[in-house]
């Protein structure tokens, strides 16, 4: 997929390297090459809804982590929370079918 990024991925190496991880060990090497998480290649359930877009049934989540943080009332950041972000990966979805 190609076009501008709306995947929300802020550049962390870690990121890219356990979702790149899990797609080489689930469709191997050569997808991996093709995974750009720049590109909106793998995106939440949400968004790829919002894109038109529907999760294939049975397919299972990347798990991922995000880190939010926590600021004081100076906007200083005084801690970085974990939160997980469960991904699909462009093979995992198909378009979306109008209901008649």
């Amino acid at each position: 997929m190609s076009g501008p990024s709306i995947s929300g991925y802020t550049g962390s190496a870690t990121t890219r390297d356990m979702v790149a991880t899990e797609i080489e060990r689930r469709w191997g090497k050569a997808e991996v090459k093709k995974y750009d998480p720049e590109q909106n290649t793998c995106l939440t359930f949400a968004k790829w809804l919002s894109l038109n877009f529907v999760v294939k049934k049975g397919e299972k989540a990347i798990k991922s982590v995000t880190f939010v943080e926590q600021k004081d009332a100076k906007g200083n950041v005084i801690k970085k929370i974990p939160r997980p972000v469960f991904l699909f990966y462009v093979k995992q979805i198909e378009p979306r079918k109008e209901k008649v």
